[in-house]
């Protein structure tokens, strides 16, 4: 076996997430980083079923991005569950959100929260 990763760097979504009422009106830009390990096959190929098709992955990121959270934290869990759960042979998966200048009374270019299993 071997193990492979697949990734996606740099999505970027806007989005109405934030804690605050204002946020979730006015919204913000956000970045997420997402990678999925897997073992494949010494004798790959080059099926997409012999691993993770990004696409799908991307597909599902974007679904959850639209639905609106009060925390990143909550949007980040919700992926890497449905990464476990949709996406057959993933063994651990690593998600990124990084939400774009957040409003924090000084310059912050980015906040982030990241999940692993």
């Amino acid at each position: 076996m071997i193990k492979t990763t697949v990734s996606i760097e740099g999505a970027e979504f806007f989005a109405y997430h934030g804690y605050f009422e204002e946020e979730r009106l006015v919204g913000n830009h956000f970045i997420l980083d997402v990678s999925v390990d897997l073992e494949t096959q010494i004798d790959f190929d080059d099926r997409i079923s012999d691993t993770i098709n990004y696409a799908d992955l991307y597909t599902l990121c974007a679904e959850e991005m639209k639905n609106t959270q009060k925390l990143l934290e909550t949007v980040v869990n919700r992926i890497i569950t449905r990464i476990g759960k949709d996406l057959n042979g993933v063994q651990s998966a690593r998600v990124k959100l990084s939400k774009i200048n957040p409003q924090m009374g000084g310059k912050v270019n980015r906040a982030c929260v990241e999940m692993s299993f």
